[in-house]
């Protein structure tokens, strides 16, 4: 008897069994081969449910957390992308290839090289990786979805002022051990509507000024 796709395992046994349904979604991870964004270290550890360890400190989201970032921004292709985030490149991959062009910022410069050079061997064209810090990078454009792969410790506004109008965005808010994934539309100019999700725990944005805390 052949042993089991370890990617097809991860895809119905991690993606699947959490929810998500969507059939693009799932052709995405099987387009997608996240052992080729996995740092060779922690390779055998490419297709299972967790956060693998990545350089500065930082980790890649799990299949599953993936898979529902996917689901809940539902690009059907052709959408312009940014992504706060970029990591190891992986995510970056899975939204280039179910939605369109994609705009990446990475905080570390050895992921942004890294990220770059992961990218570029599987040949994701139309996927840009800017070596910056999101909260002060100037953004210009509006963007169709907008991915944070880095939570929040309280909501910002200010990524979804770049939303194009029927627009999404997802973001990870709050603190360990809780925090909230959440979807964010721009239904009009000047409105916006928020959806919960799930709850998740990840990694935290880099610089993001924390709220203050009391003092007795």
């Amino acid at each position: 008897m052949l042993a089991a796709d370890p990617r097809e395992q991860m895809i119905e046994q991690q993606v699947r069994a959490w929810d998500v349904l969507d059939p693009r979604v799932l052709e995405t991870f099987r387009r997608v081969p996240r052992d080729a964004y996995v740092p060779a270290p922690y390779r055998f550890l490419a297709h299972a449910d967790l956060e693998v360890p990545l350089p500065g400190g930082q980790h890649m989201l799990r299949p599953s957390v993936v898979g529902r970032l996917l689901a809940a921004l539902n690009l059907s292709g052709g959408e312009r992308i940014l992504e706060v985030g970029t990591g190891s490149g992986f995510v970056t991959a899975c939204l280039r290839a179910a939605g369109g062009p994609v705009l990446s910022l990475e905080i570390v410069p050895e992921l942004a090289n890294m990220a770059r050079e992961n990218l570029g061997k599987q040949r994701v064209r139309d996927a840009e990786v800017i070596g910056a810090d999101a909260l002060r990078h100037e953004l210009t454009d509006r963007f169709d979805a907008i991915a944070l792969t880095a939570s929040m410790p309280r909501y910002d506004t200010r990524f979804q002022e770049h939303l194009a109008v029927g627009g999404r965005l997802f973001v990870v808010v709050g603190e360990a051990p809780v925090m909230e994934a959440r979807l964010v539309r721009r239904v009009a100019d000047d409105a916006w509507t928020m959806e919960s999700l799930f709850e998740t725990v990840i990694d935290p944005l880099a610089r993001f000024e924390r709220p203050a805390e009391f003092v007795f």
